[in-house]
Protein backbone atom coordinates (compact mmCIF):
# COMPACT_ATOMS: atom_id res chain seq x y z
CA UNK A 1 0.00 0.00 0.00
CA UNK A 2 1.59 3.19 -1.08
CA UNK A 3 2.14 5.78 2.32
CA UNK A 4 -0.81 8.26 1.31
CA UNK A 5 0.51 11.89 0.48
CA UNK A 6 -2.03 14.03 2.55
CA UNK A 7 -0.34 13.17 6.08
CA UNK A 8 1.80 15.86 6.82
CA UNK A 9 5.49 14.60 8.22
CA UNK A 10 6.03 17.21 10.81
CA UNK A 11 7.17 15.38 14.41
CA UNK A 12 10.57 15.85 14.81
CA UNK A 13 12.85 13.36 16.72
CA UNK A 14 12.18 15.14 20.44
CA UNK A 15 8.48 15.12 19.42
CA UNK A 16 8.95 10.99 18.83
CA UNK A 17 10.91 10.59 21.73
CA UNK A 18 8.35 11.99 23.64
CA UNK A 19 5.18 9.75 22.32
CA UNK A 20 7.51 6.52 22.95
CA UNK A 21 7.88 7.77 26.71
CA UNK A 22 4.56 9.57 27.28
CA UNK A 23 2.87 6.32 25.61
CA UNK A 24 4.96 4.14 28.16
CA UNK A 25 4.53 6.20 31.71
CA UNK A 26 0.95 6.21 32.79
CA UNK A 27 -0.18 5.16 36.28
CA UNK A 28 1.85 1.45 36.45
CA UNK A 29 4.85 2.81 37.93
CA UNK A 30 3.13 4.22 41.09
CA UNK A 31 1.35 0.95 41.52
CA UNK A 32 2.39 -2.21 40.36
CA UNK A 33 5.23 -2.56 42.34
CA UNK A 34 3.24 -3.39 45.37
CA UNK A 35 2.11 -6.47 43.42
CA UNK A 36 5.79 -7.75 41.84
CA UNK A 37 6.77 -7.11 45.88
CA UNK A 38 3.96 -9.51 47.08
CA UNK A 39 4.96 -12.13 44.35
CA UNK A 40 8.78 -11.61 45.19
CA UNK A 41 9.25 -11.13 48.39
CA UNK A 42 12.52 -8.98 48.52
CA UNK A 43 14.35 -6.07 47.38
CA UNK A 44 16.90 -7.44 44.88
CA UNK A 45 14.17 -9.34 43.15
CA UNK A 46 11.91 -6.45 42.92
CA UNK A 47 14.45 -4.04 41.01
CA UNK A 48 15.47 -7.63 39.07
CA UNK A 49 12.03 -8.17 37.65
CA UNK A 50 11.79 -4.41 36.70
CA UNK A 51 15.79 -4.48 35.12
CA UNK A 52 14.82 -7.66 32.93
CA UNK A 53 11.62 -5.79 31.59
CA UNK A 54 13.43 -2.89 30.92
CA UNK A 55 16.22 -5.04 29.52
CA UNK A 56 13.39 -7.32 26.86
CA UNK A 57 11.99 -3.60 26.09
CA UNK A 58 14.96 -1.89 25.10
CA UNK A 59 16.25 -5.08 23.04
CA UNK A 60 12.41 -5.27 21.44
CA UNK A 61 12.93 -1.47 20.30
CA UNK A 62 16.51 -2.11 19.39
CA UNK A 63 15.57 -4.67 16.92
CA UNK A 64 12.04 -2.70 16.09
CA UNK A 65 14.48 -0.06 14.39
CA UNK A 66 15.05 -2.31 11.67
CA UNK A 67 11.99 -2.80 10.62
CA UNK A 68 10.96 0.71 11.38
CA UNK A 69 13.26 1.87 8.43
CA UNK A 70 12.87 -0.75 5.87
CA UNK A 71 8.90 0.13 6.09
CA UNK A 72 8.62 4.05 7.43
CA UNK A 73 4.79 3.99 6.77
CA UNK A 74 1.95 4.07 9.13
CA UNK A 75 0.93 0.88 11.13
CA UNK A 76 3.90 0.01 12.72
CA UNK A 77 3.91 -3.45 13.96
CA UNK A 78 0.80 -4.35 12.01
CA UNK A 79 3.09 -3.84 8.92
CA UNK A 80 6.35 -5.70 9.85
CA UNK A 81 3.78 -8.74 10.38
CA UNK A 82 2.34 -8.69 7.24
CA UNK A 83 6.12 -7.89 4.84
CA UNK A 84 7.25 -10.68 7.39
CA UNK A 85 4.38 -13.21 7.33
CA UNK A 86 1.07 -12.89 6.00
CA UNK A 87 -2.28 -10.37 6.25
CA UNK A 88 -4.11 -13.01 8.29
CA UNK A 89 -0.62 -12.52 11.06
CA UNK A 90 -0.93 -9.10 10.73
CA UNK A 91 -4.82 -9.04 11.25
CA UNK A 92 -4.84 -11.50 14.26
CA UNK A 93 -2.65 -8.49 15.70
CA UNK A 94 -4.70 -5.89 14.54
CA UNK A 95 -8.08 -7.33 15.62
CA UNK A 96 -6.32 -7.67 19.32
CA UNK A 97 -4.99 -4.13 19.20
CA UNK A 98 -8.59 -3.30 18.99
CA UNK A 99 -10.31 -5.24 20.70
CA UNK A 100 -8.72 -5.34 23.48
CA UNK A 101 -4.68 -4.18 23.57
CA UNK A 102 -4.97 -0.50 22.31
CA UNK A 103 -8.91 0.39 23.68
CA UNK A 104 -8.65 -1.21 27.18
CA UNK A 105 -5.48 0.42 27.78
CA UNK A 106 -7.16 3.44 26.95
CA UNK A 107 -9.73 2.59 28.86
CA UNK A 108 -7.55 1.88 32.01
CA UNK A 109 -5.70 5.03 32.25
CA UNK A 110 -8.70 6.82 31.58
CA UNK A 111 -10.17 5.55 34.87
CA UNK A 112 -6.54 5.92 36.39
CA UNK A 113 -6.64 9.51 35.77
CA UNK A 114 -10.29 9.54 37.54
CA UNK A 115 -9.47 7.70 40.23
CA UNK A 116 -6.75 10.03 41.43
CA UNK A 117 -8.57 13.34 40.25
CA UNK A 118 -10.54 12.06 43.12
CA UNK A 119 -7.83 13.07 45.62
CA UNK A 120 -8.30 16.60 44.70
CA UNK A 121 -12.13 16.83 43.80
CA UNK A 122 -13.83 13.93 45.84
CA UNK A 123 -16.80 14.17 43.50
CA UNK A 124 -14.46 12.08 40.98
CA UNK A 125 -14.66 8.92 43.39
CA UNK A 126 -14.77 5.36 41.96
CA UNK A 127 -17.12 5.06 44.95
CA UNK A 128 -19.75 7.65 43.72
CA UNK A 129 -22.65 5.38 41.56
CA UNK A 130 -24.60 8.05 39.76
CA UNK A 131 -26.42 5.40 37.90
CA UNK A 132 -27.75 1.26 38.88
CA UNK A 133 -28.36 -0.16 36.09
CA UNK A 134 -28.98 -3.43 38.17
CA UNK A 135 -26.35 -5.58 36.10
CA UNK A 136 -23.87 -3.04 36.24
CA UNK A 137 -23.08 0.61 38.06
CA UNK A 138 -22.31 4.06 36.04
CA UNK A 139 -19.39 5.85 38.65
CA UNK A 140 -18.44 9.72 38.18
CA UNK A 141 -14.90 8.21 37.54
CA UNK A 142 -15.83 6.17 34.63
CA UNK A 143 -17.97 9.37 33.21
CA UNK A 144 -15.13 11.33 33.80
CA UNK A 145 -12.86 8.83 32.17
CA UNK A 146 -14.91 9.01 28.48
CA UNK A 147 -15.34 12.76 29.12
CA UNK A 148 -11.09 12.94 29.19
CA UNK A 149 -11.16 10.37 26.14
CA UNK A 150 -13.56 12.34 24.26
CA UNK A 151 -11.40 15.50 24.66
CA UNK A 152 -8.58 13.96 23.71
CA UNK A 153 -9.99 12.11 20.88
CA UNK A 154 -11.43 15.36 19.61
CA UNK A 155 -8.20 17.49 20.16
CA UNK A 156 -6.23 14.61 17.87
CA UNK A 157 -8.91 15.10 15.15
CA UNK A 158 -8.18 18.48 14.42
CA UNK A 159 -4.32 17.84 13.45
CA UNK A 160 -0.81 16.59 14.10
CA UNK A 161 0.39 19.55 15.68
CA UNK A 162 -2.21 19.98 18.61
CA UNK A 163 -1.78 16.31 19.75
CA UNK A 164 2.23 16.77 19.24
CA UNK A 165 2.17 20.02 21.46
CA UNK A 166 0.27 18.02 24.41
CA UNK A 167 2.03 14.85 23.92
CA UNK A 168 5.69 16.79 23.82
CA UNK A 169 4.67 19.27 26.90
CA UNK A 170 3.18 16.73 29.01
CA UNK A 171 5.85 14.07 28.93
CA UNK A 172 8.80 16.27 29.80
CA UNK A 173 6.65 17.39 32.62
CA UNK A 174 5.94 14.05 33.94
CA UNK A 175 9.81 12.96 33.77
CA UNK A 176 10.61 16.33 35.47
CA UNK A 177 7.95 15.25 37.69
CA UNK A 178 9.23 12.09 38.59
CA UNK A 179 12.62 13.09 38.36
CA UNK A 180 11.55 15.10 41.63
CA UNK A 181 10.28 12.52 42.92
CA UNK A 182 13.29 10.39 43.04
CA UNK A 183 15.56 13.66 43.94
CA UNK A 184 13.51 14.48 46.77
CA UNK A 185 12.96 10.79 47.75
CA UNK A 186 16.52 10.09 48.20
CA UNK A 187 16.67 13.23 50.14
CA UNK A 188 14.27 11.80 52.67
CA UNK A 189 16.01 8.13 52.74
CA UNK A 190 16.07 6.29 55.63
CA UNK A 191 18.58 4.44 56.12
CA UNK A 192 17.64 2.02 58.63
CA UNK A 193 14.89 1.40 56.28
CA UNK A 194 16.78 0.58 53.14
CA UNK A 195 19.54 -1.59 55.24
CA UNK A 196 16.29 -3.30 56.28
CA UNK A 197 14.93 -3.88 53.00
CA UNK A 198 18.68 -5.22 51.77
CA UNK A 199 19.09 -8.00 54.55
CA UNK A 200 17.65 -10.88 52.54
CA UNK A 201 17.73 -9.29 49.35
CA UNK A 202 17.72 -12.34 46.76
CA UNK A 203 15.17 -14.38 49.28
CA UNK A 204 12.85 -15.21 46.47
CA UNK A 205 8.94 -15.81 48.12
CA UNK A 206 5.69 -14.45 48.86
CA UNK A 207 4.74 -11.90 51.17
CA UNK A 208 1.83 -12.73 53.09
CA UNK A 209 -0.38 -9.77 54.85
CA UNK A 210 -0.09 -11.09 57.97
CA UNK A 211 3.97 -11.40 57.84
CA UNK A 212 4.25 -15.32 57.80
CA UNK A 213 7.27 -16.98 56.23
CA UNK A 214 6.19 -19.02 52.95
CA UNK A 215 8.64 -19.80 50.12
CA UNK A 216 8.48 -21.55 46.15
CA UNK A 217 9.74 -24.69 44.78
CA UNK A 218 12.28 -24.36 42.06
CA UNK A 219 9.53 -24.64 39.32
CA UNK A 220 7.16 -22.14 41.32
CA UNK A 221 9.55 -19.74 41.67
CA UNK A 222 10.38 -19.30 37.92
CA UNK A 223 6.35 -18.82 37.83
CA UNK A 224 6.49 -16.47 40.10
CA UNK A 225 8.75 -14.08 38.56
CA UNK A 226 6.51 -14.43 35.48
CA UNK A 227 3.77 -13.59 37.41
CA UNK A 228 5.26 -10.36 38.82
CA UNK A 229 6.70 -9.26 35.04
CA UNK A 230 2.51 -8.37 33.98
CA UNK A 231 2.58 -5.45 35.91
CA UNK A 232 5.73 -4.37 35.11
CA UNK A 233 5.23 -5.58 31.16
CA UNK A 234 2.01 -3.54 31.32
CA UNK A 235 3.85 -0.33 32.58
CA UNK A 236 6.69 -0.80 29.61
CA UNK A 237 4.48 -1.51 27.10
CA UNK A 238 3.41 0.94 24.47
CA UNK A 239 6.49 1.89 23.72
CA UNK A 240 6.52 0.65 19.62
CA UNK A 241 3.40 3.33 19.23
CA UNK A 242 5.83 5.72 17.60
CA UNK A 243 6.11 3.33 15.09
CA UNK A 244 2.40 3.57 13.92
CA UNK A 245 2.77 7.27 13.09
CA UNK A 246 5.54 6.66 10.90
CA UNK A 247 3.91 9.05 8.16
CA UNK A 248 3.69 12.25 10.18
CA UNK A 249 7.17 11.84 11.28
CA UNK A 250 10.58 13.68 9.74
CA UNK A 251 13.35 11.52 8.41
CA UNK A 252 11.31 8.37 9.53
CA UNK A 253 14.20 6.09 8.60
CA UNK A 254 16.51 7.73 11.31
CA UNK A 255 14.14 8.80 13.86
CA UNK A 256 11.71 5.78 14.47
CA UNK A 257 14.63 3.37 15.31
CA UNK A 258 16.33 6.77 17.59
CA UNK A 259 13.43 7.74 19.14
CA UNK A 260 12.41 3.61 19.97
CA UNK A 261 16.11 3.61 21.84
CA UNK A 262 15.55 7.06 23.91
CA UNK A 263 12.69 6.96 24.79
CA UNK A 264 12.78 3.36 26.27
CA UNK A 265 15.90 4.06 27.49
CA UNK A 266 14.77 6.91 29.84
CA UNK A 267 11.86 5.22 31.09
CA UNK A 268 14.04 2.12 31.76
CA UNK A 269 16.32 4.37 34.21
CA UNK A 270 13.14 6.43 35.98
CA UNK A 271 11.89 3.18 36.71
CA UNK A 272 14.49 1.79 37.99
CA UNK A 273 15.19 5.05 40.01
CA UNK A 274 11.81 5.06 41.02
CA UNK A 275 11.57 1.98 42.80
CA UNK A 276 15.37 2.70 44.46
CA UNK A 277 13.07 5.43 45.80
CA UNK A 278 10.18 3.56 47.12
CA UNK A 279 12.81 1.25 48.98
CA UNK A 280 15.10 3.78 50.59
CA UNK A 281 11.21 5.49 51.70
CA UNK A 282 9.23 2.07 52.99
CA UNK A 283 9.54 -1.39 54.67
CA UNK A 284 8.71 -4.03 51.91
CA UNK A 285 5.79 -4.98 53.84
CA UNK A 286 4.18 -1.02 53.31
CA UNK A 287 5.44 -1.32 49.70
CA UNK A 288 3.59 -4.62 48.89
CA UNK A 289 0.42 -4.44 50.74
CA UNK A 290 -0.08 -0.18 50.43
CA UNK A 291 -3.25 1.19 50.46
CA UNK A 292 -5.28 -0.14 46.68
CA UNK A 293 -1.56 -1.14 45.92
CA UNK A 294 -1.14 3.21 45.65
CA UNK A 295 2.83 3.10 46.40
CA UNK A 296 3.61 6.37 44.64
CA UNK A 297 0.99 8.03 47.22
CA UNK A 298 2.38 6.37 50.52
CA UNK A 299 6.08 7.06 49.27
CA UNK A 300 5.17 10.68 48.43
CA UNK A 301 3.12 11.50 52.26
CA UNK A 302 6.36 10.49 53.80
CA UNK A 303 8.57 13.11 51.61
CA UNK A 304 6.08 15.89 51.68
CA UNK A 305 3.66 15.28 54.63
CA UNK A 306 -0.17 15.89 54.06
CA UNK A 307 0.35 17.79 50.86
CA UNK A 308 2.09 14.11 49.46
CA UNK A 309 -1.40 13.14 48.48
CA UNK A 310 -2.19 15.76 46.48
CA UNK A 311 1.24 16.41 44.91
CA UNK A 312 1.28 12.43 43.55
CA UNK A 313 -2.30 13.11 42.55
CA UNK A 314 -1.10 16.03 40.69
CA UNK A 315 1.85 14.25 39.14
CA UNK A 316 -0.12 11.27 38.02
CA UNK A 317 -2.91 12.71 36.69
CA UNK A 318 -0.36 14.64 33.98
CA UNK A 319 0.99 11.14 33.71
CA UNK A 320 -2.27 9.45 32.68
CA UNK A 321 -3.45 12.80 30.62
CA UNK A 322 -0.18 12.37 28.89
CA UNK A 323 -0.17 8.77 28.10
CA UNK A 324 -3.67 8.73 27.13
CA UNK A 325 -2.93 11.52 24.24
CA UNK A 326 -0.01 9.58 22.85
CA UNK A 327 -2.14 5.83 22.88
CA UNK A 328 -5.31 7.67 21.25
CA UNK A 329 -2.72 9.59 18.67
CA UNK A 330 -1.04 6.67 17.68
CA UNK A 331 -3.72 3.82 17.76
CA UNK A 332 -5.87 4.98 15.31
CA UNK A 333 -3.15 4.91 12.66
CA UNK A 334 -3.22 1.06 12.91
CA UNK A 335 -7.09 1.27 12.41
CA UNK A 336 -6.52 3.57 9.36
CA UNK A 337 -3.62 1.21 7.19
CA UNK A 338 -6.06 -2.06 8.09
CA UNK A 339 -8.77 -0.25 6.68
CA UNK A 340 -6.70 0.61 3.36
CA UNK A 341 -5.84 -2.80 3.22
CA UNK A 342 -9.80 -3.44 3.49
CA UNK A 343 -9.52 -5.26 6.62
CA UNK A 344 -11.27 -2.59 8.75
CA UNK A 345 -14.06 -0.17 8.00
CA UNK A 346 -13.79 1.72 4.94
CA UNK A 347 -14.22 5.14 6.16
CA UNK A 348 -11.16 4.35 8.77
CA UNK A 349 -8.99 4.23 5.92
CA UNK A 350 -9.70 8.29 4.83
CA UNK A 351 -8.42 11.54 6.13
CA UNK A 352 -10.17 14.50 7.13
CA UNK A 353 -8.84 17.96 6.31
CA UNK A 354 -6.77 18.02 8.64
CA UNK A 355 -4.86 15.15 7.50
CA UNK A 356 -6.00 12.59 10.64
CA UNK A 357 -8.20 9.71 10.21
CA UNK A 358 -10.60 11.14 11.98
CA UNK A 359 -13.03 8.33 11.85
CA UNK A 360 -10.61 5.43 13.06
CA UNK A 361 -10.11 7.94 15.88
CA UNK A 362 -13.97 8.14 16.80
CA UNK A 363 -14.06 4.39 16.22
CA UNK A 364 -11.62 3.82 18.69
CA UNK A 365 -12.76 6.10 21.22
CA UNK A 366 -16.04 4.55 21.48
CA UNK A 367 -14.60 1.21 22.31
CA UNK A 368 -12.16 2.44 24.54
CA UNK A 369 -15.63 4.59 26.44
CA UNK A 370 -17.56 1.13 26.24
CA UNK A 371 -14.34 -0.80 28.28
CA UNK A 372 -14.94 1.94 30.74
CA UNK A 373 -18.30 1.28 31.23
CA UNK A 374 -17.71 -2.09 31.81
CA UNK A 375 -15.15 -2.20 34.65
CA UNK A 376 -13.67 -5.18 32.80
CA UNK A 377 -10.45 -3.57 31.42
CA UNK A 378 -7.84 -4.46 34.58
CA UNK A 379 -9.01 -8.14 33.87
CA UNK A 380 -8.61 -7.74 30.19
CA UNK A 381 -5.49 -5.90 30.71
CA UNK A 382 -3.78 -9.01 32.83
CA UNK A 383 -5.08 -11.73 29.90
CA UNK A 384 -3.20 -9.89 27.49
CA UNK A 385 0.47 -9.61 28.84
CA UNK A 386 0.66 -13.15 27.13
CA UNK A 387 -0.58 -12.03 23.94
CA UNK A 388 1.80 -8.42 23.55
CA UNK A 389 4.48 -10.13 24.24
CA UNK A 390 3.92 -12.84 22.11
CA UNK A 391 3.30 -10.61 18.97
CA UNK A 392 6.46 -8.99 20.00
CA UNK A 393 8.03 -11.96 19.64
CA UNK A 394 6.88 -12.91 16.29
CA UNK A 395 7.52 -9.33 14.95
CA UNK A 396 11.34 -9.98 16.14
CA UNK A 397 12.02 -13.10 14.62
CA UNK A 398 10.49 -11.36 11.14
CA UNK A 399 13.93 -9.72 11.34
CA UNK A 400 15.75 -13.48 10.53
CA UNK A 401 12.60 -14.42 7.85
CA UNK A 402 12.93 -10.63 6.17
CA UNK A 403 17.08 -10.91 6.00
CA UNK A 404 16.29 -14.38 4.30
CA UNK A 405 14.01 -13.53 2.31
CA UNK A 406 14.72 -10.03 1.04
CA UNK A 407 18.29 -9.89 1.63
CA UNK A 408 19.38 -6.91 -0.29
CA UNK A 409 16.41 -4.73 1.00
CA UNK A 410 17.80 -1.42 2.14
CA UNK A 411 18.52 -1.09 5.74
CA UNK A 412 19.50 2.12 6.88
CA UNK A 413 19.55 0.93 10.51
CA UNK A 414 20.20 -2.83 11.50
CA UNK A 415 19.08 -4.14 14.65
CA UNK A 416 21.82 -3.93 17.14
CA UNK A 417 22.92 -6.79 18.78
CA UNK A 418 22.09 -9.03 16.05
CA UNK A 419 21.94 -11.98 16.23
CA UNK A 420 21.94 -12.14 19.86
CA UNK A 421 20.54 -9.65 21.33
CA UNK A 422 16.87 -10.24 19.25
CA UNK A 423 17.38 -14.71 19.94
CA UNK A 424 17.79 -13.58 23.26
CA UNK A 425 14.65 -11.70 23.57
CA UNK A 426 12.82 -14.68 22.02
CA UNK A 427 14.30 -16.90 24.26
CA UNK A 428 13.27 -14.69 27.20
CA UNK A 429 9.93 -13.84 25.91
CA UNK A 430 9.27 -17.98 25.68
CA UNK A 431 9.87 -18.53 29.21
CA UNK A 432 7.89 -15.69 30.22
CA UNK A 433 5.08 -17.04 27.91
CA UNK A 434 5.40 -20.49 28.80
CA UNK A 435 5.78 -20.11 32.36
CA UNK A 436 2.47 -18.05 32.45
CA UNK A 437 0.77 -20.93 30.57
CA UNK A 438 1.81 -23.43 33.25
CA UNK A 439 1.24 -21.10 36.40
CA UNK A 440 -1.24 -18.66 35.77
CA UNK A 441 -3.42 -19.54 33.31
CA UNK A 442 -6.40 -17.34 33.32
CA UNK A 443 -3.70 -14.54 31.83
CA UNK A 444 -2.75 -16.11 28.83
CA UNK A 445 -6.44 -18.59 27.50
CA UNK A 446 -8.80 -15.39 27.30
CA UNK A 447 -6.39 -13.21 25.77
CA UNK A 448 -5.23 -16.14 23.30
CA UNK A 449 -8.79 -16.68 22.67
CA UNK A 450 -9.65 -13.03 22.10
CA UNK A 451 -6.32 -13.67 18.89
CA UNK A 452 -7.88 -16.50 17.87
CA UNK A 453 -11.76 -15.12 17.38
CA UNK A 454 -9.99 -12.57 14.83
CA UNK A 455 -9.64 -15.82 12.39
CA UNK A 456 -13.15 -16.84 11.38
CA UNK A 457 -13.46 -12.84 11.25
CA UNK A 458 -10.67 -11.96 8.67
CA UNK A 459 -11.98 -15.47 6.68
CA UNK A 460 -15.32 -13.54 6.36
CA UNK A 461 -13.67 -9.98 5.61
CA UNK A 462 -11.53 -11.79 2.53
CA UNK A 463 -14.67 -13.58 1.37
CA UNK A 464 -16.93 -10.57 1.16
CA UNK A 465 -13.58 -8.73 -0.56
CA UNK A 466 -13.72 -11.67 -3.35
CA UNK A 467 -17.50 -10.80 -3.64
CA UNK A 468 -16.93 -7.36 -4.33
CA UNK A 469 -18.46 -6.61 -1.51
Amino acid sequence: MPENPSFRPSLKLLDATMIVAGSMIGSGIFIVSADITRHTGSAGWLLLVWLITGFMTLTAALSYGELSSMFPRAGGQYVYLKEAYNPMTAFLYGWSFFAVIQTATIAAVGVAFAKFTAYLLPFFSEENVLLNLGFMDITAAQLLSIAVILLLTYMNTRGIEGGKVIQTTLTLTKLVSLSGLIIFGLIAMKRDVWQANWQQAWELHPLSADGTAASYTALASLGAIAAAMVGSVFSSDSWHNVAFVAGEIRNPKRNIGLSLFLGTAIVTIIYLLTNITYLSILPLHEIAYAPKDRVGVAVSQVIFGQAGTFIIALMIMISTFGCNNGLILAGARVYYTMANDGLFFKKAGQLNKAAVPSFALWIQCLFASIWCLSGRYGDLLDMISFVVVAFYMLTIAGIFILRFKRPDAERPYKAFGYPLLPILYIVMGLAFCGLLFVFKPRFTWPGLLITLSGIPIYKLLKKKEEAGL
